[in-house]
C-alpha cells in the first residue's frame, strides 16, 4: 500500500513517532521542544473565541425559532449530565475492582510542587451559585480576550436571539458573520499545516521530561484509566451511537485526524475549530454544532470525569483510607459539580482534582503530588475521550431534533454506511 506523505494523518503519526525517539535518546533536548506545542496551542486558542461566537450567533439567528433553540440546549444539557454521571460512576467502579492504590509504595514516586494547582483551585469558584454568576461576563471584550468559553457562549446566545427577533432586518449581519466564519476557518486550515511540528514537540517534551521509566511505578493506574476510557468509548458511547443508528468505529475513523492531533498535543481544544467544521460536513446542522460543541467543552468532559473519580479514589487507596459506599456516593456528588465548575481553566484536570479533594477532606489534597509524573500521559486519554464524547453528543442531539442531514461529499465517504 502506497503511503501518502502529504496526508495530515500520516504526517502527525510520523511526527509522534519521531518525537518519542528524540525524547528517549535526547531527553534534555526533547524537554526543550515543548515550546513548539505551546505556540501551536496558543495559535488555536487565538482563533477559538471568534469562531465560537460567530458560529453560535449564525446558528441561532438562522434558526429563527427561539423555542427550538431552548429545546436543543435543554436536550444537550440533560444528555451531558446523564453521560458524565455514567462516566464518573464507571471510574469509581473500575478503581474499586482493580484497586491500583492498595499497597502502593508512595516512596517510589517523588513528590512534586502542587502549590500552583492548590492555589488555582482556591482561586477558582466551585460553588453552584458562583458557577452560574461566572457564566455572565463582566464585559464581552474581556471574555473574548481571555478566551472564556462559557461567557462567550452566553453572550453569543443572547446576540443570536436578538438577531432572530429582528427577522429579515438581520440578514446583512448574518451574511457578514457567515463570511467572517469562513474566513476564520481559513485561518484554522493554515494553522493546521504546522500541527505535525506541534505533535513532535509535545511528544519529545513528554518523553524527555518524564521518561518511559515514569510509567512503571504508576502503571496499574495508567492501565486502568486507559482501559476504562476505551471501554467507555466502545461500550457506553458505542451503545448510544447504535441506538441512534450510526457506528462509533466509523465515526472515530472519520475524525481520526482530529484524534491524532489531540494525541500529539494532549489538548482537546487544539481540535475544537476543526471538529466543528467536520461535524457540519458530516451532516449536523450549523445551529446544533454551534450550540452543542462549545457547551460540551464545559459540561460534557467524559474523559476528565473518568480520570477525576479514578484519581481521587486511587489517592485514598494509596493513603490506606477505606471509603464507605456512602462516602463514595458523596464523592460522586462533589465530582458532578466540580467537574463542570472548573471547565475552561488551563490544566483543569489537576485543578479540579485539587478542588474536589479540598471539598472532601477525608482524602489528603497533597496526594495529587503522586500523580504529577504521569498526569501528562493520562491527559492524552482524557482529551481524546472528551473529543469523541462531544462529537457523539452533537450527532445524537442533531438526530433527536431532525437536524441531521448526511452529505454525499468526498469528506464523508468513509462514514456513508453510518446513517440509517
Amino acid at each position: 500500500m502506497r503511503v501518502n506523505f502529504r496526508n495530515l494523518t500520516v504526517q502527525v503519526v510520523i511526527a509522534i513517532v519521531i518525537g518519542i525517539l528524540v525524547g528517549h535518546f535526547f531527553p534534555k533536548f526533547g524537554a526543550e521542544l515543548k515550546v513548539l506545542a505551546d505556540v501551536f496551542v496558543k495559535l488555536i486558542k487565538m482563533i477559538i473565541p471568534p469562531i465560537v461566537f460567530f458560529t453560535v450567533v449564525n446558528g441561532i439567528a438562522g434558526m429563527g425559532d427561539m423555542k427550538k433553540v431552548g429545546k436543543i440546549g435543554g436536550k444537550a444539557l440533560i444528555y451531558f449530565e446523564i453521560v458524565t454521571t455514567i462516566a464518573l460512576a464507571i471510574g469509581l467502579l473500575v478503581v474499586n475492582l482493580v484497586k491500583p492504590g492498595v499497597g502502593f509504595d508512595k516512596s517510589a514516586v517523588s513528590g512534586g510542587d502542587i502549590s500552583k494547582y492548590t492555589k488555582a483551585a482556591e482561586e477558582t469558584s466551585h460553588g453552584f451559585v458562583d458557577f452560574l454568576v461566572n457564566i455572565i461576563p463582566d464585559n464581552v471584550v474581556g471574555a473574548m480576550a481571555k478566551g472564556e468559553l462559557l461567557p462567550i457562549l452566553f453572550f453569543a446566545v443572547l446576540f443570536g436571539l436578538s438577531l432572530a427577533a429582528m427577522g429579515s432586518n438581520a440578514k446583512p449581519v448574518i451574511q457578514l458573520f457567515d463570511k467572517l466564519t469562513h474566513g476564520f476557518f481559513g485561518v484554522v486550515n493554515m494553522i493546521m499545516k504546522v500541527s505535525p511540528i506541534a505533535a513532535f514537540g509535545a511528544m519529545s517534551y513528554t518523553i524527555g521530561k518524564f521518561g518511559l521509566k515514569s510509567l512503571t511505578s504508576l502503571g496499574m493506574l495508567m492501565a486502568s484509566v486507559y482501559i476504562t476510557m476505551f471501554l467507555f468509548i466502545v461500550v457506553v458511547l458505542g451503545l448510544i451511537a447504535k441506538y441512534y443508528n450510526f457506528s462509533i468505529f466509523s465515526f472515530i475513523k472519520y475524525i481520526r485526524e482530529e484524534i491524532l492531533l489531540v494525541l500529539g498535543t494532549s489538548s482537546s481544544e487544539s481540535a475544537l475549530p476543526r471538529m466543528m467544521e467536520r461535524l457540519e460536513k458530516y451532516g449536523c446542522s450549523k445551529s446544533v454544532v454551534g450550540l452543542v460543541v462549545p457547551t460540551g467543552y464545559s459540561f460534557n468532559l467524559d474523559g476528565t470525569s473518568i480520570y477525576l473519580s479514578m484519581a481521587a479514589l486511587f489517592i485514598a487507596q494509596a493513603y490506606g483510607i477505606d471509603l464507605t459506599i456512602w462516602q463514595q456516593l458523596t464523592l460522586l456528588g462533589v465530582l458532578m459539580l466540580t467537574s463542570k465548575g472548573a471547565a475552561g481553566v488551563t490544566g483543569s484536570g489537576f485543578i479540579t482534582l485539587a478542588a474536589t479533594l479540598a471539598a472532601f477532606p477525608m482524602i489528603p489534597v497533597e496526594g495529587i503530588a503522586l500523580l504529577l509524573g504521569v498526569d501528562r500521559f493520562m491527559s492524552e486519554a482524557r482529551a481524546i475521550t472528551n473529543l469523541i464524547g462531544n462529537g457523539v453528543a452533537t450527532v445524537v442531539v442533531a438526530k433527536q431534533e431532525k437536524e441531521f442531514h448526511p452529505t454525499s461529499t468526498a469528506d464523508v465517504k468513509d462514514v456513508s454506511t453510518m446513517t440509517a
